[in-house]
């Protein structure tokens, strides 16, 4: 039998190549390796779909004649924990979990429909029903004895990746917007508190967060998320990718009254600070911009910094 033709998205591809050795490795035996999860999950697979930076990503048919949609990640750290918060969420704000392979960074997901980003909502629609979807993601329960070394804390992190890549993509925005961002950073991580943390998506934009193909519990809001970074952090952080995106709309008019409106949306939503959904807001604005620019996208990335230059 001939060997199925792989797709894998350029962006994957690239994340791949950017581990050296190890991605080149997943690349050349990715085809094998998809073979293998057929036969072990007995699934018959369909298209690639698009999407996505780190892992391959098609449709099934379950041995029952059922759809599902398996995803093979690129072998990087960060995958046990994807699976423990889906697993773990029993369906509650989440995809539901099907089968999963830890060793192969593999997993049979619930078949779900298109993208919210994909449905042409308005923002604020958007924007309250990520919240609703949120409250139920933001359920799961905190790993036993889990805690955050202070390396670990996530402004901590954001802010020395910004101050590394500005420097090392030859300082692509402005030296102000990264005083801002790297202020933000300072004064979320002096505001962090273990005991208001809970285990947040980590990139809830409307990309990640699907349709539901049928209502069921624990999307009531008709959607559930897909690939979480599953780590403890205050729940003002998720909200803060929230409102890091809607760059054609804040670019298209009055950016700062804009995002100050999705933002005191996002608070009224949740009952969560305004102050520090804000800071998060903009520092992952342009931390993202500066990231996704290292990996080469420099289109998707300019918009990031673009609206970070019309809001410091």
């Amino acid at each position: 039998m001939a060997k199925q033709v792989i797709e894998v998205p350029a962006l994957t591809r690239q994340r791949a190549m950017q581990l050296g050795e190890r991605g080149e490795r997943w690349l050349a035996e990715l085809p094998d390796l998809v073979a293998e999860l057929a036969r072990q999950w007995a699934i018959t697979l369909g298209p690639t779909l698009p999407g996505g930076n780190a892992a391959l990503v098609t449709w099934a048919r379950t041995a029952d004649g059922g759809d599902a949609v398996l995803k093979v990640a690129i072998p990087e750290s960060g995958f046990a924990d994807q699976v423990r918060t889906i697993a773990a969420a029993c369906g509650r704000g989440y995809v539901g979990l099907l089968a999963h392979d830890l060793r192969r960074h593999a997993m049979l997901q619930e078949a779900v429909g298109p993208a919210m980003a994909d449905l042409g909502l308005p923002p604020q629609r958007a924007i309250a029903l990520l919240c609703q979807t949120l409250s139920q993601a933001w359920t799961v329960p905190r790993p036993e004895g889990a805690t955050v070394a202070a390396e670990q804390e996530k402004a901590a992190q954001l802010g020395r990746m910004v101050a590394r890549l500005w420097d090392a993509l030859g300082r692509p925005c402005s030296e102000r917007v990264v005083a801002q961002a790297l202020r933000f950073a300072r004064r979320r991580a002096a505001a962090f508190n273990i005991d208001r943390c809970v285990v947040v998506h980590g990139d809830p934009h409307p990309g990640n967060a699907l349709r539901v193909r049928a209502a069921r519990p624990g999307a009531e809001s008709g959607f559930v998320f897909v690939d979480p970074d599953g780590f403890l952090a205050d729940p003002t952080y998720d909200l803060g990718v929230v409102l890091r995106d809607w760059c054609p709309q804040l670019l298209a008019g009055d950016a700062p009254t804009l995002a100050q409106r999705y933002c005191r949306l996002l608070a009224s939503e949740t009952g969560l600070d305004e102050t520090a959904i804000w800071e998060w807001g903009f520092l992952e604005r342009v931390s993202t911009g500066l990231y996704v620019r290292s990996l080469g996208a420099t289109d998707l990335a300019q918009p990031f910094l673009d609206t970070a230059e019309r809001l410091v």
